[in-house]
């Protein structure tokens, strides 16, 4: 299970309908919605720099929330649908939040935690690792969600690659792209070596003309 879902605040928003949404704008609040579980849908608001502050930080689309309502006792998970935005200023104007059961199938980005490090024999000759997914985005269900993927680079060679073939996922996880075997992360060789090994002496028939003796042809 994940180790921390972020909480996301709101408040219940009074009367529907366009004028109780323009008004909880007037008071710098987006008003949203909250729908499916089972349960009737609830119009909420959410404060504005909250939201922005979110959206900002990227992938607010596929992030599980802990939604907690003032004035309402139970929290529950959620995961935002849509967030309508502004035309000409491309701001957040009203949200889809819906709940999920624990056992709904949801799309999350998954971190990735490197281990082994320290013994890697390519690292230990100076190579460099590259994570190239640094996170993974999986199909995982809503009450069992795992908090990493673990990767071991301990036996991992200059010019190693991974691929999400090679690593273990938890149980009840996979990867949303599917029909190709992507590349997790790599150890590349130190830039000095690369640029040593690319730096060979021309064959003599490979000398500019340019660089040619001028007065070697007879007069």
């Amino acid at each position: 299970m994940a180790g921390q879902i972020p909480d996301l605040h709101a408040t219940v928003r009074t009367g529907t309908g366009k004028g109780a949404a323009r008004q909880a704008r007037r008071e710098h609040l987006v008003p949203g919605i909250v729908y499916g579980g089972g349960n009737d849908p609830l119009p909420i608001n959410i404060k504005y720099n909250e939201l922005f502050k979110r959206l900002k930080a990227g992938r607010f689309v596929s992030t599980l929330f802990n939604l907690k309502v003032a004035g309402v006792e139970e929290d529950v998970r959620v995961i935002c649908r849509n967030v309508q935005r502004d035309i000409v200023k491309d701001l957040p104007i009203h949200l889809d939040l819906m709940r999920l059961r624990r056992t709904s199938r949801i799309n999350l980005y998954i971190p990735v935690e490197f281990v082994g490090e320290d013994v890697a024999p390519g690292l230990k000759k100076g190579g460099v690792l590259t994570a190239v997914r640094p996170e993974v985005e999986l199909k995982v269900t809503a009450g069992d969600i795992p908090e990493k993927i673990v990767v071991d680079v301990s036996e991992m060679e200059i010019g190693d690659i991974i691929h999400i073939s090679d690593v273990t996922l938890p149980e009840g996880t996979r990867p949303m792209i599917t029909g190709r075997d992507f590349v997790i992360a790599n150890i590349s060789a130190p830039s000095g070596l690369r640029a040593e090994e690319g730096e060979e002496e021309p064959a003599a028939d490979e000398v500019p003309a340019s660089a040619q003796d001028e007065d070697g042809e007879e007069g």
